[in-house]
This record gives structure tokens, C-alpha cells and sequence, in this order.
């Protein structure tokens, strides 16, 4: 057993439409899913992926219009670091950031930025066997695109006490990280020393960050986590996956999210994103819920 990667990484913003002008527009991910928060229903809860909505490339936020900008601290994941495939992307990425108006600095072999919320991305050229996981935009080419996600940099005080879960979930230490490669994908998991500011959840900040585990082995890994001390929930059906949650040592949010069924359970592959969906036990509050969330624009849409 080996979870495969990263599933997805999940954070809050407090602005939908420029979320979207953000993902879409700057970084050329494709919304590929535009639903509500099932804990929290009246808020949007909007997937950002690659062309075919796959685990591995899937950033996903809450809008909670009235959230203050949140500050990563002890606890929390800081910065997403994402694969591409060249120095050339590098430079691509760097002088299209600029062009939009979104400062970037080098750092070691990565180039960092920060979204309009504060939310901090690296991209970094890796050499793995992953397949790029790459959405289409007009103005981005696609051996220069974003291709899937590489890792997550979480902030913790003590990681050592975060060692015998880690282990536990099959995670392996690889150059400084630790690493959750099944046989598909892989992805890694970093600690930093964390800054002296307490973290505070807000816009711009990550909630929780999901692994990807097979349908057949989901629940296998729960009893992993309960063995090695963590307290999950039980599995919860999201729709477009199921799901358990629990926090690891650190304190970060972990969640084991099962491959499938899919984005594409409910709209056509070519239509994804385009409207609200409502996983089935929600439908009945469409009426209720559709008038209340901001009309969201998507530049993708709007350049087709």
C-alpha cells in the first residue's frame, strides 16, 4: 500500500471572482468544478486542476467573503510547490507573472510568488516519472505549463513528533522531505522552522491538504492512522470522492481523499466547471443556496 501523492490542497479566499481571474486567467489552471462547501453549504467551494480535473493538480478554495487575510504560522502548510519542466518555464513563468502584475523572486533552484490573498507557490524543476498534468490556456504553452503539484511546505516546531504517523502512512525521507510515492504519482511533504507569529486561518491561507488513496485501500488507510495515534473521522462522502480527516502531530489538517469517482460523475468532461453543481443530497437547497453566492465570471469562458 503507497497513497499516490498529493490528492489536493484546499485553502480559503475570501474573493471568488478574483480567485478565478487569478487561477484561470494568470496561472492557466482550468475551474473544473464550481460546487459548495458541504460542511458549510452557503459558500462557494471551487476546484482549480488540470485539463481533465485529475487528482495531483487540484487546488481547491472556500470563499468566505467576509474573511480577514490569514498568516501561515506552527501548524500550517505555507507554500505549494508546484512542477514544471524547464529552466525556460522558469523564465516563461517569471516574465508572465511580471506582465500580470504579480511580483516573483528566485529562490535556491525555485521561483516563489504569492497570489493577491498572500497564499506563497513555488514552481521547481523535478525530475520524476509523473505524467504533466497540464490544463489548455490560449496564452500559455503547454511545455511550459504548471504540471501537477510537486509538494507541500508545512511550518512545525517539533516535526520529529510527527515521524511515527508519517511512517505509519508509508511516507519515505527523501532529500530532506518526506515523500508519498504509490505507483502512479508521488509528492512530498516538507517541514520549516516556523516563524514566531502565531498562524491565524483566513484568506490566502491552506485549510487542509489531502493524499490520494485507491477506492479498494481507503479505509485500510484509516486503520493505519489509528494505529499510529491519529484520531480520523469516519469516511465522509464528498461525491466526487470520499474522504476522512484528521490532524497530524504538527498540527496540520491531513485528509486521505479516495481516487474517484470524479469530476466527471455529474458534467461532461468539455462542460466542467461551467455551472454550479450540487452533489445529490444537496440539490434540494438550490433554490436556496444559488441566489446567495456572488455570480462568478470565468476569463476562460470568456476567451472561448
Amino acid at each position: 500500500m503507497k497513497l499516490e501523492g498529493i490528492h489536493h490542497i484546499t485553502a480559503i479566499t475570501a474573493d471568488a471572482q478574483r480567485n478565478v481571474d487569478f487561477y484561470t486567467g494568470v496561472l492557466g489552471l482550468r475551474l473544473v468544478k464550481k460546487t459548495v462547501n458541504q460542511d458549510s453549504p452557503t459558500v462557494y467551494h471551487l476546484f482549480f486542476a488540470d485539463e481533465g480535473g485529475d487528482p495531483g493538480s487540484d487546488l481547491t478554495f472556500f470563499e468566505y467573503p467576509s474573511a480577514p487575510l490569514g498568516r501561515a504560522g506552527a501548524g500550517m502548510v505555507h507554500r505549494i510547490v508546484w512542477r514544471v519542466a524547464s529552466a525556460e518555464s522558469l523564465s516563461f513563468w517569471a516574465e508572465r507573472l511580471t506582465a500580470q502584475g504579480t511580483e516573483s523572486r528566485p529562490e535556491g533552484a525555485g521561483l516563489c510568488f504569492s497570489d493577491p490573498e498572500g497564499l506563497e507557490h513555488e514552481l521547481l524543476v523535478v525530475d520524476v516519472p509523473d505524467a504533466p498534468l497540464i490544463a489548455d490556456h490560449p496564452e500559455i504553452p503547454a511545455e511550459l505549463a504548471l504540471q501537477g503539484f510537486h509538494a507541500a511546505r508545512a511550518y512545525s516546531a517539533a516535526p520529529d513528533a510527527s515521524i511515527d504517523l508519517l511512517e505509519a502512512l508509508e511516507f519515505e525521507q527523501v532529500d530532506g522531505a518526506w515523500e508519498a510515492r504509490g505507483e502512479v504519482r508521488g509528492g512530498r511533504y516538507v517541514y520549516d522552522e516556523p516563524p514566531a507569529e502565531k498562524g491565524l486561518q483566513g484568506a490566502g491561507s491552506v485549510h487542509h491538504i489531502a493524499w490520494a488513496s485507491t477506492i479498494e485501500e481507503h479505509m485500510q488507510w484509516r486503520e493505519k492512522a489509528i494505529a499510529a495515534g491519529a484520531r480520523p473521522t469516519p469516511e465522509i462522502d464528498r461525491f466526487y470522492f470520499k474522504s476522512i480527516y484528521f490532524r497530524e502531530p504538527s498540527g496540520v489538517l491531513f485528509e486521505i481523499a479516495t481516487l474517484g469517482p470524479g469530476f466527471t460523475v455529474d458534467e461532461p468532461l468539455e462542460h466542467l466547471g461551467e455551472k454550479l453543481s450540487l452533489p445529490p443530497d444537496f440539490e434540494h437547497l438550490r433554490a436556496e443556496v444559488e441566489p446567495a453566492l456572488r455570480p462568478v465570471r470565468n476569463p476562460r469562458s470568456d476567451s472561448e
